[in-house]
């Protein structure tokens, strides 16, 4: 069996408040966010945490629809590079989400996952599920008031590593 999903970010402001989530379906989905972040680090985030939501369910094929050619370039093409560089890029500078990308390094570590791009606001359902989350998210955010978080996987149980808001996502012992 295969679970697909939409993980999708936003950013009022590039940084400035920050949401992400990721949706199965209606009875099945995750959002949260940050006072200040990146569009990519929610981007980012939304697959981290499907990951871990669905890490009881490893030996599932997981699709991740995604419209971040970032995210989705990360994973299957630069990382192994920036690995090898010792996180660094070509030009020699640090990887920008750096704690976020190794963190989806671990995750992804044997999981069959295959990411499809999918066109940002094109009207694929999922991900304007996904969007609406994520924005929704970020706008409690600049608010000042708590996103709605969720229902989750129902039949996953909550750990310490899948709080979903995080408080800022280069923290480590808030990050999930």
């Amino acid at each position: 069996m295969t679970i697909t999903a939409a993980a999708d970010g936003s950013a009022l402001g590039n940084p400035g408040p920050a949401g992400w989530a990721w949706v199965i379906d209606d009875a099945q989905w995750r959002a949260g966010g940050w006072p200040r972040a990146t569009n990519n680090q929610g981007e980012l985030m939304a697959v981290l945490d499907l990951l871990h939501a669905t890490a009881h369910r490893s030996d599932e094929r997981l699709t991740v629809l995604c419209d971040s050619q970032y995210v989705i370039n990360s994973l299957t093409k630069w990382m192994p590079g920036w690995k090898r560089r010792g996180w660094k890029k070509g030009d020699g500078k640090p990887v920008l989400n750096r704690e976020l990308l190794e963190r989806l390094d671990a995750a992804l570590r044997g999981r069959d996952v295959v990411f499809e791009w999918v066109k940002g606001h094109a009207g694929h359902p999922l991900n304007e599920a996904a969007d609406l989350r994520a924005r929704a998210a970020a706008t409690a955010f600049q608010r000042g008031t708590t996103p709605d978080v969720g229902p989750g996987l129902p039949d996953s149980a909550p750990t310490p590593t899948t709080d979903p808001t995080p408080q800022h996502p280069s923290s480590s012992a808030t990050l999930f």
